[in-house]
């Protein structure tokens, strides 16, 4: 790797809503803690032109657009970060791929298969050319995560045998909050299915190195209309809760539960990781621990104990702040921006990569069609 600060990569971002704040941040940081090419933020895209102007002022973009296609045609651009809704990812991302730019898309990958797999067509052509591709599952990047994957590998907790996985947040609960585009199918594909239990999945998949093979699913609207903020109410067409058991390779057991409906759990995504020699918990809640339970502790001493993740020993901590200082949430989009950059920097492929994205969405299509058709159902062929 030559002098990174000798380079730039000049990015456009397409979206600026809750992820294209949070993008944004890891943008305008990624060069103060790590050593990558320096980041030019271009251009930034919205449909409304005045409310993407003061988005663009104030997250620190230098210029504004509406149109994605006239972004994804300049030809100083080097990287395409898309952060709109579902419905839109493939057709931004397969033309931003096939304009010789780097993508990095938000997850989950697509609203449907045909998509996902259509972007995994247009990232392997890319890659035959040095173009890289990732989708942004950025849980993956929780120092306390890449340490459990670490243990995970390094046979800590033996064979994985079996795997819990929620993601609880509450802020559906109040039935008169309004409508928005995540409660709408054509829009976001599905609901907490899609939104919070991707994660899970992407999750569940990495740490353990294991696959899906079959599911059974269940899923549950509670609040059928929500106020449209016109005076009337729309139709929710998606999902409020999802549960659902994994069978994985190998013979291991999943359970997953996610729901927008759990009055006092903010942003719970909580993984019990059990195998034959130890257990493994997390909770993104208090994400700077992770706690571990090893069986072959002498008898007497045997317990759950606390790894506070904030040494420079541990992964990514060694860019940030001294020994023992917490980050947060924000961080893991540094983290994972790094990554990508550090893959096109080395022309080493990037990761998630959309092969995992439309993994993921094979199961998500497999709970959604298993709760639907009321039986055990096998993954869809990727």
């Amino acid at each position: 790797m030559g002098d990174s600060n000798q380079k730039e990569f000049r990015v456009g971002m397409i979206g600026y809503g809750f992820m294209g704040r949070a993008h944004s941040q890891a943008w305008r940081n990624v060069n103060a803690a790590f050593p990558t090419p320096r980041i030019h933020m271009e251009s930034i895209v919205g449909r409304d032109a005045d409310a993407v102007a003061r988005a663009a002022a104030q997250l620190g973009w230098h210029r504004s657009h509406t149109d994605w296609r006239e972004v994804v045609a300049d030809p100083s651009i080097d990287i395409i970060d898309i952060c709109t809704p579902g419905d839109s990812h493939a057709e931004i991302a397969i033309a931003a791929l096939e304009a010789g730019k780097h993508v990095i898309v938000e997850k989950p990958l697509a609203n449907s298969m045909e998509e996902s797999r259509a972007m995994v067509a247009a990232a392997q052509s890319a890659a035959a050319k040095g173009i890289m591709s990732a989708v942004n599952f950025n849980y993956r990047r929780v120092p306390a995560l890449m340490l459990a994957k670490r243990l995970i590998d390094d046979g800590r907790v033996g064979e994985v045998l079996h795997i819990r996985g929620a993601y609880l947040q509450d802020w559906l609960s109040d039935p008169n909050l309004p409508m928005s585009w995540r409660l709408v199918k054509e829009r976001a594909g599905t609901g907490v299915l899609g939104d919070l239990g991707a994660h899970v999945v992407d999750l569940m998949r990495h740490l353990a190195g294991k696959d899906v093979e079959g599911v059974t699913g269940h899923l549950r609207t509670f609040t059928h209309q929500r106020p449209d903020g016109s005076g009337g109410h729309g139709t929710v067409t998606v999902d409020d809760a999802a549960l659902a058991t994994l069978a994985l390779t190998g013979g291991a057991v999943a359970n997953l539960d996610v729901t927008r409906n759990a009055p006092g759990r903010k942003n719970e995504l909580s993984l019990s990781i059990f195998g034959t020699k130890g257990s493994i918990m997390f909770n993104l809640e208090n994400l700077n621990e992770l706690w571990m339970f090893d069986r072959e502790d002498p008898a007497g001493e045997q317990g759950y104990r606390r790894i506070l993740v904030t040494e420079s020993a541990h992964p990514y901590l060694s860019a940030w702040w001294p020994d023992g200082h917490i980050i947060g949430w924000e961080h893991t989009f540094t983290h994972q921006f790094f990554e990508f950059l550090t893959s096109i920097e080395n022309g080493t492929p990037a990761s998630p990569s959309f092969d995992d994205g439309h993994a993921v969405q094979a199961v998500i299509e497999a709970i959604a069609a298993s709760a639907e058709n009321g039986h055990v159902l096998t993954a869809p062929e990727e």
